[in-house]
């Protein structure tokens, strides 16, 4: 088994993971799931650079073999504005759970409790 298997296979599972978040009803978990789709981009991009083992990021004249620091950069970089998204994501979600008092990304009201669903009432979200 290849470095570049185990790197392919990882990308593979990050964004059927990221897929499978991204699709469910709730925001928090569209969140994560847009996370684990921006890590599978970022490995991408470390790849796309070649897996080198034990090469520095720099030319020398001592040096046989370099790893191109490039993609290292821009996943660097990505890494950044990931985070920076994600808190802007969250803070989205959060104010508008506090608006409507739901947390579905359709727009549903959030789901009634028993006693509620009986008396055909809705549970009444938070409001600011």
């Amino acid at each position: 088994m290849t470095l570049e298997f185990l790197v392919a296979s990882a990308i593979g599972v990050l964004v059927a993971g990221g897929i499978y978040m991204v699709l469910r009803g709730r925001t928090f978990q569209v969140v994560l799931g847009l996370t684990l789709f921006s890590y599978a981009v970022n490995l991408f991009l470390f790849a796309s650079g070649r897996l080198t083992v034990n090469a520095p990021p720099i030319l020398s004249e001592t040096a046989t073999a370099y790893t191109d620091p490039l993609p290292q950069a821009l996943v660097l970089t990505a890494i950044v504005i990931t985070f920076g998204m994600t808190a802007f994501a969250v803070v989205l979600a959060l104010r508008s759970f506090l608006e409507t008092g739901s947390d579905q990304v359709d727009g549903d009201d959030a789901p009634s409790t028993p006693a509620h669903a009986a008396s055909g009432e809705t549970t009444p979200g938070p409001r600011a």
